[in-house]
């Protein structure tokens, strides 16, 4: 299981990112509606699990198998891009713009969101028997995670948003991670453990993520949940959003590029 040093890394992390950012309009779109499907089923997965043994630690545990097989697949989440986008501007790569890096955001974000609204249709029908009936179990819980991590922030008011921003920014520090790490072995088991670990930690302390929540709120919505679309936006997706652009741009910035590009090797740097 080979580790590679973050001096020796780094240029990957700065390659990745300029490759996204030039990669075709349906290329970026394709892979992201992939990773937005395969993420939507592993919190599915995890929600399963967590009903089924009363231990939400287990689905924690268990959680990271979907970002595990997403980015072995090569697929793009938001929070990836934003760590990894960036840096190819930040190293200032030919050809690399401001623009060409809100483009590739903004590929991501729909291909995430119409691959995690997907799997929230197909979900719905599966949890409701076609909409025949009232939803199972699990349908019901994912129904109340909606409602609860959208009206459960709205009674605080500003205080919500500020808790709900912050647990965004301290998610995306620890998928950045999650990341990085599959890009510090060699080897596939040293990438998948490099990424669980950190996955594992976001998702059992419930921080925000704006690709699970792509799912989590329409299925709340389609299972009955009491809120609106509106309250989906402005009390949950766009602040988690923020923040996970935030702590994106923090942990590239301030951390691992800012730290490590210095004593990178000179034949590989630009």
């Amino acid at each position: 299981m080979a580790y590679l040093m973050p001096s020796e890394f780094v240029t990957k992390m700065v390659d990745a990112g300029e490759s996204k950012i030039f990669m075709s309009t349906r290329d970026t779109i394709i892979r992201a509606y992939m990773a937005g499907a395969i993420l939507a089923l592993a919190a599915v997965f995890a929600v399963t699990v967590t009903v089924q043994t009363g231990y939400p630690i287990i689905g924690a545990i268990l959680f990271p198998v979907g970002f595990s097989m997403l980015y072995l697949l090569g697929f793009d989440l938001l929070t990836g891009v934003f760590v990894l986008a960036p840096l190819a501007l930040l190293d200032k790569r030919p050809g690399v713009t401001v623009g060409g890096v809100l483009r590739n955001w903004g590929l991501v974000f729909v291909g995430n969101f119409l691959g995690a609204l997907t799997v929230a249709l197909m979900m719905a029908v599966v949890f409701t028997f076609g909409f025949s009936t009232a939803p199972d179990k699990v349908g019901t819980v994912i129904a109340g995670i909606g409602e609860a991590r959208t009206l459960g922030y709205a009674k605080y008011g500003a205080a919500g948003m500020l808790t709900l921003f912050i647990r965004g920014v301290l998610c995306n520090w620890m998928v950045s991670t999650g990341v990085v790490g599959a890009m510090i072995s060699t080897s596939v088991s040293g990438k998948v453990i490099a990424m669980w670990m950190p996955i594992m930690l976001f998702f059992g302390m419930t921080f925000e993520h704006s690709v699970v929540n792509m799912f989590l709120f329409p299925s709340g919505l389609l299972l009955g949940g009491k809120f609106s679309i509106m309250d989906y936006f402005i009390w949950n997706e766009i602040p988690t959003v923020l923040g996970n652009l935030v702590g994106g741009l923090a942990f590239t910035g301030l951390t691992l590029y800012a730290t490590h590009v210095r004593t990178a090797p000179k034949r590989a740097m630009h």
